[in-house]
């Protein structure tokens, strides 16, 4: 009994001490030190990416004396930017942003300069930027790089945009950064005097519009332009079946097209919202299949009668532009996954399970009614063989031959 008590406390004992030295270890801009014993009179946590700044800013002559670390540098194949942006816009912050850039070496002291982000796919030579500046460097150890400078701020400036970034060096080419959430919410807006901040379109905002614009996608494109086909294919065979399939493939293929219609809009606002952020391939097959679908609800338009000269042609026509258009569908859903998957970060291998499942149900029940259909017209065609046969007689003309 003692010995399990003492046990007990023994526990208890490494439990807090584990405790108390893991919320030590926990770093925070105020534990934080700097070469020359350099001290700030604000600093702050930023967000994402591991990183805080420091700063002291003097109003009255616009001096901001900052220095920026980003932790998590353990080699030297990576570069670190720290970036103020003129305009106030936080939701278009890359571009006109002017960053200071480094990039660890070998030799040991980092390489640091400044350039100006003109567009979003920069090559992030070094350049001027529009503000005065003093006192560039840099300082890198323990995994951690530290950006030091001075600007100078215009007149009257309070608060300013800022972002920062990390990114992955291939020789002496800068790469672009990723595109997860973490960095593309790597931005804020800085009251420069309070510490307070203002945030960009939060991640999970614009993982909820991606999200709508998906599940539109998938639902119109993916599953319920397949599904109107099946029933347009093997319904039709069943007698009593007509003309409900008709009626059911038409209300099936238009839902699609409203609802696909709806997801392709989403998909051009995403697009607009997310200047320089450009998915080629998911795009052009994305306007491929609106116009696919747009040239369907065309053909269901000027649809020939069933005894007209060119209702062959019209079937072709028709059978064609459909069953490209869920081809297509089918791949770009899957292209979109990957979209998404890059843009926000996130795994989305269950949706992919999902869909995968139900295109594979959706293919196993095409397969067992093909074979079934089958089996009935091949019946029904005997039958009628038969039919005619009695009905004409064996010499086709309605008696058998007269013995004689």
């Amino acid at each position: 009994m003692g010995e399990n008590l003492m046990m007990a406390r023994f526990v208890l004992a490494i439990s807090v001490l584990c405790s108390v030295f893991l919320t030590s270890s926990a770093q925070t801009c105020n534990s934080q030190t700097f070469t020359n014993n350099k001290q700030f009179t604000s600093c702050r946590d930023l967000p994402h990416l591991t990183s805080y700044l420091h700063w002291t800013f003097d109003q009255a002559t616009g001096k901001l004396d900052i220095a920026f670390r980003h932790t998590g540098i353990t080699s030297t194949d990576k570069w670190v930017s720290w970036a103020i942006n003129p305009s106030s816009n936080l939701n278009s912050a890359m571009v006109g942003a002017q960053a200071l850039v480094a990039i660890p070496q070998s030799s040991g002291s980092p390489k640091v300069y400044t350039t100006s982000i003109a567009n979003y796919d920069p090559n992030m030579a070094e350049g001027n930027i529009s503000y005065p500046h003093t006192g560039l460097s840099a300082t890198y150890s323990n995994s951690e790089l530290t950006i030091y400078a001075t600007l100078t701020l215009p007149s009257g400036t309070t608060s300013l945009v800022h972002l920062w970034q990390d990114g992955a060096v291939s020789g002496s080419t800068l790469q672009a950064h990723a595109r997860g959430t973490a960095n593309l919410q790597a931005k804020e807006s800085l009251d420069l005097a309070s510490g307070t901040t203002q945030a960009g379109s939060s991640g999970n905002s614009v993982r909820r519009r991606r999200n709508v614009h998906g599940v539109l996608n998938t639902v119109s494109w993916g599953i319920l332009m397949p599904l109107g086909a099946v029933i347009a294919r093997y319904l039709k065979v069943f007698k009593s079946a007509d003309p409900a399939w008709f009626y059911l493939h038409v209300t099936c293929q238009t839902a699609a097209y409203i609802v696909g219609v709806a997801g392709w809009g989403t998909g051009l606002k995403l697009g607009s919202d997310s200047a320089g952020i450009e998915y080629s391939t998911h795009r052009a097959l994305g306007i491929t299949l609106f116009c696919l679908g747009t040239l369907q609800v065309f053909a269901l338009l000027l649809r020939p009668n069933k005894d007209h000269k060119i209702r062959f042609y019209w079937n072709l026509y028709h059978w064609g532009i459909g069953y490209a258009t869920i081809i297509i569908s089918i791949v770009n859903i899957f292209k979109g996954f990957d979209a998404m998957e890059k843009s926000v970060g996130d795994r989305y291998d269950d949706w992919k399970n999902a869909y995968i499942g139900i295109i594979a149900a959706l293919g196993g029940i095409a397969v067992l009614l093909e074979v079934y259909t089958w089996i009935i017209v091949l019946k029904r065609r005997k039958s009628e063989n038969k039919m005619a046969h009695g009905a004409n007689g064996v010499n086709g003309y309605g008696s058998r031959p007269q013995q004689v």
